[in-house]
């Protein structure tokens, strides 16, 4: 029995290692969308040198650095939202999910009509190295934020789009 208790604990664990690959962007779209990391080389990347992580009580945390990512809203432009008016874009917004269940929450206007879209990341590189072979893989980041590490989606994996009812 212990034998068992062992290798079932060892098994949760191998799975709770094994990060995503790719980003679902589900809910209420025309059609499902699966992003592979080998295609977010495909989008125009973007640099920062060093991006400190703050948390909700403006504690440091860490640095980021030598950071290489893709804009949010340039990966989500294909993306058609169920509506039938552009005018109802605005009721949308975007859950941001991590592998671990970690949300970080956006709205259609903060991505698509605000400067703010224009530095949300998803990063392809960090401190020279390839995200998808960091412990963190995909991830999220928003250097507009005060508290950065609020918005701060490491194993970045599913973008769940919901219109506010």
């Amino acid at each position: 029995m212990k034998i068992l208790s062992i290798l079932i604990l060892f098994l949760g664990l191998t799975l709770n290692a094994q990060s995503s690959k790719s980003i679902a962007v589900t809910g209420d779209v025309t059609q499902p969308v699966i992003i592979n990391f080998s295609d977010l080389k495909n989008y125009q990347q973007h640099s920062v040198d060093s991006l400190p992580i703050y948390n909700h009580k403006m504690e440091y945390k860490s640095t980021l650095k030598k950071i290489k990512g893709v804009l949010l809203k340039d990966v989500l432009a294909k993306v058609d939202f169920k509506t039938d008016s552009p005018k109802f874009l605005s009721e949308f917004y975007l859950v941001c999910i991590a592998d671990d269940g970690y949300k970080a929450v956006f709205s259609w206007n903060e991505i698509f009509n605000s400067a703010n879209g224009d530095q949300v990341l998803i990063l392809t590189e960090l401190d020279g190295s390839d995200a998808s072979k960091l412990k963190e893989n995909i991830m999220l980041v928003t250097p507009t934020d005060k508290a950065t590490g609020r918005r701060y989606v490491k194993n970045f994996s599913k973008i769940l789009i919901q219109k506010v009812n």
